[in-house]
C-alpha cells in the first residue's frame, strides 16, 4: 500500500462524504445536509489529503490565516487505514504549511481526547461554542 499525500489537491464533496461515512467522524457531522458538507470543503483554505490511488483515505481540513491560528476542523482517516500513521502525517503536513508562530487548534472527539496529548498538543479548557440559533445577549 502506497499512500500519497497532497496539499490543496481538489477533493470533491462526494469523496469527502464517502470518507466521513467510512470513518468515525461521520457520526459528528451533518451527513444529512449535503449543502453544508459541500460548503465545508469549498470554503476550507488548507486541505491536506491522503490517497490510495484514486481513493481518498484521509483528510485534514483547516481554516487558517497561516500566521497566527489554524483551526483544524476535520481530521478523518478511513477505518481500513487507521493506525497506520496517516493521521499523524496529515497533521504534520498541515503544520508544515503554517508560519513559525501559527498555532493549530482543534476540538477533539471524546474518544480521541488522549490521542492528541501524546502527539504534543496541550489541553485548553477555555474553548467556548455558540450553537446555531443562539442569539448573543447584551
Amino acid at each position: 500500500m502506497t499512500i500519497e499525500f497532497k496539499v490543496n489537491h481538489p477533493v470533491t464533496a462526494d469523496q469527502f462524504i464517502a470518507l466521513l461515512e467510512n470513518s468515525t467522524l461521520g457520526e459528528r457531522r451533518p451527513m444529512e445536509d449535503r449543502a453544508c458538507l459541500e460548503g465545508m470543503v469549498a470554503n476550507s483554505n488548507l486541505i491536506v489529503s491522503a490517497w490510495d490511488g484514486s481513493l481518498l483515505v484521509g483528510v485534514a481540513r483547516s481554516v487558517t490565516d497561516f500566521h497566527y491560528a489554524c483551526y483544524l476542523s476535520d481530521l478523518a482517516v478511513h477505518e481500513d487505514y487507521q493506525r497506520s500513521g496517516i493521521g499523524k502525517r496529515l497533521q504534520s503536513l498541515t503544520q508544515s504549511q503554517l508560519g513559525p508562530h501559527c498555532k493549530v487548534i482543534l476540538l477533539a472527539a471524546p474518544a480521541a481526547s488522549t490521542y492528541y496529548g501524546r502527539l504534543g498538543y496541550t489541553h485548553n479548557e477555555r474553548c467556548w461554542l455558540l450553537e446555531p440559533g443562539v442569539t448573543i445577549g447584551n
